[in-house]
């Protein structure tokens, strides 16, 4: 018999000996968690390099493909091994490596890739501030400033490479999402719908290829309008574009959606852009704002996660559905309804409360 600890053959303690946790095994555990920021480094090294592009026609060696890709075969070797512990690729009896399902998706061509949404999330602007996230602990506010010297937009501004990485980026990132978001907004009939600050127009091509009796406008800076996607079959004749600035003013409508937007920016920011929304809505019309909608508690989410990026880089953050409630009201609106999607976001409703105010707000 063994006295004392742990029965080393069944793995339960013994009468007498003292319980707990193994103090060893947390700190082991909290080590491992330590080590997970080099998976999405080397995820960002495999999508920079395109060694996925390489293998849409089937398995082949690391050494073959770092000749195709101009990489180092021993390190672009180890790369793979790691992402292979994570299903994105997988090698085969000779040690080739072959491409999952989910893997597929960093192919530049495949259906719904996630390339260009790999390297906006990975990218220094969201990788340094994210690195020097206790600067905010500390210091309050955002990371990005005092290592980039400027705000993240105003950075992107003046880096037309980088700015064409996160819109880029936020375009694939939110391919997937689009049509089933699409699908669970309730739209009047024949209604004229405002994407506010709607990027390349990803979300309100989506919307009216689902409705062909509504038509859209998509609101954003002219830069970025410059590389809209509405202009495709099914949408022809239903949309324009209207340039501007959200904090400034909006154009008039039924519907005015903010998709992803309101999680970048303060309260005051976001009440201003709100009221920019209330002032322009026709009379009986919504706003949908779809962002995540925090759980409470332990409850995991991506939008939680998410946050965190908000923080380190820019000045926002991810909201609880009590939260947009406020939000709303400073703003002059009343929440309706929450609807969740098969996504990670959900639509939060929001209607006229009272009578229209007069214009104003706080500037950018």
């Amino acid at each position: 018999m063994v006295r004392g600890g742990r029965n080393p053959v069944r793995g339960r303690r013994v009468s007498g000996a003292p319980a707990g946790p193994d103090p060893r095994r947390a700190a082991a555990a909290v080590i491992d968690e330590a080590l997970g920021y080099l998976y999405p480094a080397a995820l960002r090294a495999a999508a920079e390099v395109g060694v996925a592009d390489h293998l849409a026609g089937g398995p082949r060696a690391a050494a073959e493909l770092a000749e195709l890709t101009g990489t180092d075969a021993d390190n672009l070797f180890r790369v793979l091994r790691l992402l292979a512990t994570r299903g994105l690729f997988e090698q085969d009896e000779r040690g080739r490596f072959r491409l999952t399902e989910a893997g597929d998706a960093l192919r530049t061509d495949a259906p719904v890739s996630a390339r260009s949404a790999v390297l906006m999330l990975t990218d220094p602007t969201m990788w340094r501030p994210a690195g020097e996230m206790a600067r905010c602990l500390t210091g309050g506010g955002s990371a990005f400033d005092a290592i980039f010297g400027v705000p993240f937009f105003e950075h992107f501004a003046r880096d037309a490479p980088t700015a064409a990485v996160f819109h880029d980026g936020m375009a694939a990132f939110s391919e997937t999402e689009n049509a089933p978001i699409a699908a669970c907004c309730d739209f009047p009939p024949n209604a004229v719908v405002v994407d506010v600050g709607g990027g390349h127009g990803g979300f309100l091509a989506a919307v009216l290829l689902a409705r062909p009796d509504l038509k859209g406008v998509l609101h954003d800076e002219g830069h970025v309008l410059a590389g809209h996607r509405l202009d495709v079959d099914g949408t022809r004749g239903r949309w324009s574009t209207a340039e501007g600035d959200f904090f400034a003013a909006v154009p008039p409508g039924d519907v005015h959606v903010l998709k992803r937007i309101l999680h970048d920016w303060t309260d005051d920011q976001c009440a201003t852009v709100l009221r920019n929304c209330r002032r322009a809505l026709r009379p009986g019309g919504r706003v949908l704002v779809i962002d995540a909608v925090l759980p409470p508690g332990d409850v995991p989410h991506q939008g939680k996660a998410l946050d965190l990026m908000m923080m380190a880089s820019l000045v926002g953050r991810e909201r609880t559905e009590e939260d947009f409630r406020a939000l709303f009201a400073s703003a002059g609106l009343r929440l309706t309804r929450v609807v969740p999607t098969p996504t990670v976001l959900s639509v939060v409703e929001a209607v006229v409360d009272g009578p229209a105010d007069e214009p104003g707000g706080t500037p950018r």
